[in-house]
């Protein structure tokens, strides 16, 4: 591979050598076997940590998912040849952009595919947990159900509730939007408040700080990454800021939420219920979780629909593309830059 003095615009001479850490959609893996020399995954089962680290020795390109994590003594062990880290899916949090950086590797992703996806996703919870809809289906498929009852299972209405939106990037405005139709009241936090613009088109009031909003709202959803400041942070304390019979919607990252904190709110009554499509422990779910009548339990479908994950392969193939040309690819995670 022959190399500029900048390496995030290195060129590749031939074709370059793409490794793939697990099954993509069909036609994105037939492009890629004709375009680069590409190694797939078909059997679908998760690289090891050994395999990982064998794969970034031995690849121009690595194309690794949500479910490989990258850190420093990984990419410390990277092949001089590896140059672009090509993030299937638009969160980072699993790589380690600083290490990246400090060896000229470049990473990529693909953001705003599965912005609609994951709002539309979210607001099925946001409608499903106030109206019990999990505890519904059970008692139908058990055979437990014996008929309507003008006070049996009775939910809360969504009309005139607050949505609280911790996290108002791409699928929080996405989720703000779609939640107004239902008659929601839309508040929210933000590092950055969201120009004027933008709040007066969502109705969106904004909290300067997390609790405030928290203490505020009927249902709060979370749409921040892990950082060191957001893992864990919705802890004891936060919980009992909520009000009584609120709901929690988390389909951002399962780190956000101290589990055994939110277990004791909902068997505590403190939370009516929980809407989780995403797991601090993937792919384990606490059976506390699962024991629970109203607490929905997804596995990780917030971006799984056909047409998103298309999508992202072929921002993929793009990004891989210019980068190989010499290029600085469209995708580019500029925090790799700082």
């Amino acid at each position: 591979m022959a190399e500029s003095n900048d390496k995030t615009t290195r060129r590749v001479t031939g074709m370059p050598k793409v490794i793939v850490t697990r099954h993509l959609m069909p036609s994105v893996e037939a492009r890629m076997a004709e375009l680069y020399d590409t190694t797939l995954n078909t059997g679908d089962v998760p690289l090891s940590r050994a395999q990982l680290v064998d794969a970034m020795q031995n690849s121009d390109v690595l194309v690794p998912t949500v479910t490989d994590t990258i850190d420093k003594e990984m990419i410390a062990q990277a092949g001089d040849r590896l140059g672009l880290i090509a993030n299937f899916g638009a969160g980072t949090d699993h790589i380690d952009l600083n290490a990246a950086r400090d060896r000229g590797i470049m990473v990529t992703n693909t953001p705003g595919v599965f912005t609609d996806d994951t709002a539309d996703l979210t607001l099925s919870m946001i409608i499903g947990v106030p109206r019990r809809v999990r505890e519904g289906v059970s008692l139908v498929r058990k055979g437990k159900w014996t008929g309507w009852a003008p006070s049996r299972m009775l939910g809360r209405q969504l009309g005139g509730k607050t949505l609280g939106i911790i996290g108002m990037g791409r699928i929080g405005q996405a989720v703000a939007h779609r939640a107004r139709a239902f008659g929601l009241k839309i508040a929210y936090h933000n590092r950055h408040r969201l120009p004027l613009a933008i709040e007066t088109m969502l109705g969106a009031e904004f909290h300067e700080h997390e609790d405030s909003l928290i203490a505020a709202s009927d249902i709060v959803s979370l749409h921040c990454p892990a950082t060191e400041r957001t893992i864990g942070f919705y802890d004891e304390g936060r919980f009992a800021l909520m009000k009584d019979g609120a709901c929690l919607i988390n389909t951002a990252r399962g780190d956000l939420v101290d589990q055994e904190a939110l277990i004791a709110a909902l068997e505590s009554g403190k939370l009516s219920g929980a809407g989780l499509d995403v797991y601090p422990d993937e792919p384990n779910v606490d059976a506390r979780l699962l024991a629970h009548p109203n607490v929905m339990t997804l596995p990780h479908i917030g971006s799984a629909t056909a047409e998103g994950r298309e999508a992202s392969g072929e921002k993929v193939i793009a990004n891989i593309r210019f980068w190989a040309d010499g290029h600085r690819p469209p995708d580019q995670v500029l925090d790799a830059l700082v």
